[in-house]
């Protein structure tokens, strides 16, 4: 017998509370073998917080490398934003981790030895790995400073970005040390295990950011083909080339676009499509708001585009509800664009809400009245100073303009500041998370 409208089973989707729980199991095995190798503790002191923290440190600076691997498992599920927000936080607690197993094991050291903590010090300097060890700690810490909210908006995302690769070199010289480290030294099959959780990452880090990227260079051979005024500060950008399906990009998603010219090879900028991918073409819309964006106003057709990609999960396959409500910020209407075109659902069943600060900021103003008109679907402009109460989008506001939230799944890209103060209205009057869909993106 059927059941009634809406109540089918819906296949079960992994989610990011499931990879955090994978990651979380991770974390409670290595710091479980700290406890217990080689031997349980009769007493909690300064050498059982070495071994846990050691332990602790090395499983996640595996993580945090693989967090950011661009597995196209993890940015489906999880996000491109949020597993670089996880990685913000892991960053600084492995270096924190790292720096307290080194002192914590030094201290140890000089208590078993009855010896001060230098003599202890150059003893334990010949212990196998440890030189490397010291460097990659040293390395790290370098890194924790680098990346201080205070100094990182000082430094270009070329500069953050290179700086960042001294990650990989750090963690990769702390890798011996960790074999010869007390829980896992003489035990075969444990070393081969962590061996391999290593071998992963790195692998994966190789296949998805070097290799990956250098394939699709050389398969899809993507250049400009036009570039389109659409306003003063605006462009959009028509790329074509070959084997394009085999990408499987998706309405919502972005890629990281490098222009191979001199003027821009050194410089990735991550833009949505903002029109559905075909076999032979992407398209990206880009405002001029900053040196970067406005150099590319002037690229020609011609010029050859290494494209990595697609990432992100702001597709319709987060889609919950039978009904979807899209708002867009400024340029953040891109992947929103796609998105209102591509949705399957019927024209009453779907919004768009578009918020700019003037109608000559209204972009791609021409091409959502035209889906629009054909999908019989609604488009609501706001324009005008955020002062105004008809501009404030807010819980009750958003009620007034397309009925009940909860019935809706809400997808969002817009600035900073707008998108923070239309989550936390929604959040705190009672939508749930699940059904609020976005990503932000900073470095």
């Amino acid at each position: 017998m059927n059941g009634a409208p809406g109540s089918q089973s819906r296949p079960i989707r992994p989610t990011a509370g499931w990879v955090l729980a994978l990651l979380a199991f991770g974390i409670g095995v290595a710091v479980g073998l700290g406890v217990l190798l080689p031997e349980p503790p009769t007493a909690f002191d300064v050498a059982l917080v070495a071994h846990v923290s050691g332990m602790a440190a090395g499983y996640g600076a595996a993580v945090m490398l693989l967090l950011m691997s661009r597995v196209p498992v993890f940015e489906r599920v999880v996000g491109a934003d949020k597993l670089a927000r996880w990685h913000s936080i892991a960053g600084p607690a492995v270096i924190g981790l790292a720096v307290l197993h080194a002192v914590a094991a030094l201290v140890a050291w000089a208590e078993v030895r009855g010896q001060g903590i230098w003599s202890a010090w150059l003893e334990m300097w010949a212990w196998p790995g440890l030189v490397t060890a010291a460097v990659g700690t040293g390395l790290l810490i370098v890194l924790g400073i680098g990346s201080i909210r205070l100094i990182r908006r000082r430094l270009s995302y070329e500069t953050w970005h290179v700086f960042h690769l001294f990650a990989y070199l750090a963690v990769g010289l702390g890798f011996t040390h960790q074999l010869a480290g007390p829980a896992l030294a003489g035990n075969r099959g444990l070393q081969i295990a962590w061996s391999l959780l290593y071998t992963y990452t790195f692998a994966m880090v190789l296949r998805y950011r070097v290799v990956q990227p250098l394939h699709q260079l050389w398969r899809h051979r993507l250049r400009v083909e036009q570039v389109i005024r659409e306003s003063d500060d605006v462009v959009s950008v028509l790329m074509r080339g070959r084997h394009l399906n085999e990408l499987r990009a998706e309405p919502g998603q972005f890629f990281r676009w490098r222009f191979l010219t001199l003027a821009h090879w050194r410089s990735s900028f991550p833009f949505s499509l903002s029109a559905p991918p075909t076999g032979n073409r992407l398209r990206i819309t880009i405002k001029a708001v900053g040196a970067g964006s406005r150099s590319l106003q002037d690229l020609r057709p011609g010029d050859v585009v290494f494209a990595e990609g697609p990432y992100g999960a702001l597709t319709e396959r987060r889609r919950r509800r039978t009904k979807v409500l899209l708002i867009a910020g400024g340029v953040g209407i891109t992947p929103m664009r796609a998105l209102f075109e591509t949705l399957d659902l019927p024209g009453e069943d779907l919004t768009l809400i578009y918020r700019a600060p003037s109608e000559a900021d209204l972009v791609l103003k021409h091409e959502l009245d035209e889906v629009a008109a054909r999908k019989r679907s609604r488009v609501i402009y706001l324009t005008g100073p955020s002062t105004d109460p008809a501009n404030q989008l807010t819980a009750y506001s958003l009620h007034r303009l397309v009925g009940a939230l909860r019935d809706h799944d809400i997808y969002l890209c817009a600035s900073a500041r707008l998108s923070a103060a239309i989550r936390e209205s929604l959040l705190r009057n009672g939508f749930p998370r699940r059904q609020l869909h976005e990503e932000r993106f900073a470095f």
